[in-house]
């Protein structure tokens, strides 16, 4: 408990004013809370990153592939998030179904895999006598992984990612919103125009050439960052990592095109229906990438609008008008660009005009008149704790540490990310909703209940600019 207060009085202090270096980038408070890290690579291209903490004899192993489902070639959704479930099947030295229990039988915790559209990561946490082993498992499925998935592992896993799409999207309430929504917001040919989850048709039509093509193009050492993060021998670990992983070869340098420019010309209106008790409404606005100008301003303005019971939209539809049953905003920042979201479940006897109405009403009064100190001071310590809550685990500094490097390509930047939280000034994040939460460049939609529509919802009608309604 006393360290849980200490770091909730730390973000309180550290929320105050302070001035941005002369490049705009926030400077790195002095004498706050740090992550230190250290960052080589090895010849073959692999980014090494250590971080000392001798507090609990544990240790993270949080490795990163640079690719994620914008990477996918056309006509090829879903490979990304299918190889998040492969890699965990086996490799040449790894018998089938053996990886997990190899680690589990060590003591690991925390060990899976996740996929959006920027990344794919593995990662888990091991007694620090286990480290070899979690670095060996790691190895050999980067060095080694396509001499051991067959036929019959790559046919297994396509049919478990299937499942989980109907499990989590064609079978769940409101299930397929996002796709829709993601679909008009980012152009037919950008990268986040599908979801990661994957089609069950790009996935069909996926041979194993395909698949083993893809894994060569993108899972090298020269396109992976590896994060050791806890109670280690700085040296001894990276002689570890250059004994497991300096063998493998570099693969070819990843090539990108470039993502095509978002950019809404009016105002999109999506009609849905779906199997479901009550209505919705979405509001979907492209917005800045991770950490580029406007970013940060946006997750503050995502809670002065929704986060807590006296934020503007939860005190104006839940509380005061009592026209929603939940409300919620905020900035799902991404590497090419982002999205900034608000969704409200209708409350029975109410409509959804009713709803956008308040909406609009709440954004605009935040537009002209900006947000009161108090409001602007609990929104940042609400996010300064938060991260520094996020340092207590080994694992989640691991994650963070390969965060950074993959989005602003240097480990050590939380104490910059935290002032660009602290110094954001209520002026810029009024500037931030009216630049980016603009009426005639949005997507608006509205899921209405219809019994005959299936649960995950249905498209009824979509109004793009210029087309009428």
């Amino acid at each position: 408990m006393r360290r849980l207060l200490s770091s909730c009085a730390l973000a309180l202090a550290l929320v105050g004013p302070s001035h941005a270096s002369a490049d705009g980038a926030p400077p790195a408070p002095t004498g706050s809370v740090g992550l230190a890290a250290t960052k080589t690579r090895l010849p073959n291209g692999l980014e090494v990153i250590l971080h000392e903490d001798h507090r609990t004899p544990i240790v993270t192993v949080n490795l990163w592939y640079h690719v994620g489902s914008k990477d996918e070639p056309p006509h090829r959704n879903g490979f990304a998030h299918l190889f998040e479930h492969v890699m965990f099947q086996g490799s040449k030295h790894v018998p089938e179904d053996t990886y997990f229990r190899y680690l589990e039988q060590a003591g690991a915790t925390a060990i899976n895999g996740t996929t959006n559209s920027d990344r794919t990561n593995y990662f888990e946490t091991v007694p620090k006598n286990r480290l070899e082993l979690a670095l060996w498992l790691e190895s050999d499925r980067m060095g080694f992984l396509l001499d051991h998935a067959d036929e019959a592992t790559f046919k297994s896993q396509r049919e478990v990612v299937k499942n989980e799409r109907r499990q989590n999207y064609e079978n769940a309430p409101y299930g397929l919103v996002s796709e829709v929504i993601r679909a008009e917001v980012f152009p037919a040919g950008h990268p986040y125009h599908l979801l990661t989850i994957g089609t069950p048709e790009d996935l069909d039509r996926a041979t194993l050439d395909d698949v083993r093509a893809f894994f060569r193009q993108w899972y090298v050492p020269n396109n992976a960052t590896i994060v050791i993060a806890g109670d280690i021998e700085p040296a001894r670990t990276q002689a570890l990592v250059e004994k497991y992983f300096g063998p493998i070869p570099r693969g070819p340098e990843p090539k990108r095109a470039p993502a095509p420019e978002v950019k809404l010309t009016g105002e999109t209106r999506i009609e849905m229906e779906a199997d479901v008790e009550l209505p919705r409404v979405y509001l979907s606005w492209p917005s800045p990438k991770f950490f580029a100008p406007g970013d940060g301003e946006l997750d503050l303005v995502g809670r002065a609008l929704s986060s807590g019971k006296t934020s503007r939209l939860y005190k104006r539809l839940v509380y005061d008008d009592q026209t929603a049953q939940s409300v919620s905003a905020g900035q799902a920042s991404m590497e090419l660009v982002s999205m900034f979201q608000i969704a409200a479940t209708v409350k029975p006897g109410k409509t959804t005009t009713e709803v956008l109405a308040a909406i609009d009403d709440e954004i605009a009064k935040l537009q002209s008149g900006g947000v009161e100190a108090a409001e602007l001071s609990r929104a940042q310590t609400s996010m300064l704790s938060e991260m520094v809550f996020g340092l207590e685990r080994s694992s989640s500094r691991g994650n963070q540490l390969n965060m950074y490097n993959h989005y602003v390509h240097s480990p050590q930047y939380f104490e910059r990310d935290m002032a660009r939280v602290k110094n954001a000034t209520a002026a810029a994040v009024q500037g931030a909703a009216k630049t980016w939460l603009s009426k005639d460049k949005r997507v608006v939609t509205i899921v209405t209940p219809s019994k005959s529509a299936p649960i995950a919802g249905r498209v009824t009608k979509i109004t793009r600019p210029g087309a009428g309604r």
